[in-house]
Order: structure tokens, then C-alpha cells, then sequence
């Protein structure tokens, strides 16, 4: 197998340009910000090549913020790490909470009981027997001044 070198694309459609620069948008700040290729891929960030990197427009009402080179600190690095390992800490559970147990669907609507070939009332829940309904989250509250 030939030795190939891996690099990421361009983001935009059609390009296939390799990619130097990544957009991302600070959604709280308006802010579309460019700078230097991140070092992995993330999720709503753009991969850019320099074409594309020096053409792009921030949205209107936006503001466009160029970074042509980011430095990174030992202490950084240290911050860094501890960030990345919580992401991977939340992308993998531990597992140690039990899940609650799934509850069955039930539908009222015609089409799912013609498929289950049961008589709508004969699908009624136990609550709605007995005469006592399914308590909501909105209750009338008497006023005292009556």
C-alpha cells in the first residue's frame, strides 16, 4: 500500500482544495471568527482553503475577526488537556447511572389501534377507568376571596 499523506479538504461544496484555515462562529459575540488550521476537526467549525479563508464574509450585522497566528502557552497546553479529556469524559458515560426503564407507548389515534386491531376503548389506561384522570401540569386554583 503507497504511503499516503492525509490532509483535510476545503469545507465548501466543490472545493477540494486542501484546507489552511478554519472559520468558526462565536454565536453570543456576532462574531465570525478565521484563524489558523485547528488541529482536529470540530463540529461547527469550517475547514477553509486560502482561497475560500480570504473571500469569506462574515452575516450581516456581523463581525469578521482575522487570527493569523495563536500562541500557545505550557500553561496552555495544560488547560487544553483538561478540556479535551471532560469532552471525551461527557462523549464516553460511565455508565454508573442506571437508566429508568422505558415506558410503553400508548397512541389514541385511530390509524395505531387499526394496526393493533384493538377497539379504542378497550385500550383505555387504568386511570381513565377508574374515573380519576391523568394528573397535568396546570390545576385550577381557587381564589380565596369568594
Amino acid at each position: 500500500m503507497a504511503d499516503v499523506s492525509q490532509f483535510r479538504r476545503c469545507s465548501r461544496p466543490g472545493c477540494g482544495k486542501p484546507a489552511v484555515a478554519t472559520l468558526t462562529y462565536a454565536y453570543a459575540e456576532s462574531t465570525a471568527v478565521v484563524g489558523p488550521l485547528a488541529a482536529t476537526s470540530e463540529p461547527h467549525s469550517w475547514d477553509l482553503c486560502e482561497h475560500h479563508a480570504e473571500k469569506i464574509t462574515a452575516p450581516l450585522g456581523w463581525e469578521l475577526l482575522r487570527v493569523d497566528d495563536i500562541t500557545i502557552d505550557d500553561d496552555d497546553d495544560d488547560l487544553t488537556a483538561l478540556a479535551k479529556a471532560v469532552r471525551e469524559a461527557v462523549r464516553h458515560p460511565s455508565g454508573l447511572v442506571a437508566d429508568s426503564p422505558a415506558t410503553e407507548y400508548r397512541s389514541s389515534h385511530p390509524a395505531h389501534n387499526a394496526k393493533q386491531g384493538t377497539d379504542r376503548n378497550a385500550t383505555k389506561d387504568a386511570s381513565q377507568r377508574s374515573g380519576k384522570g391523568e394528573r397535568g401540569h396546570l390545576r385550577l386554583v381557587s381564589s380565596d376571596e369568594d
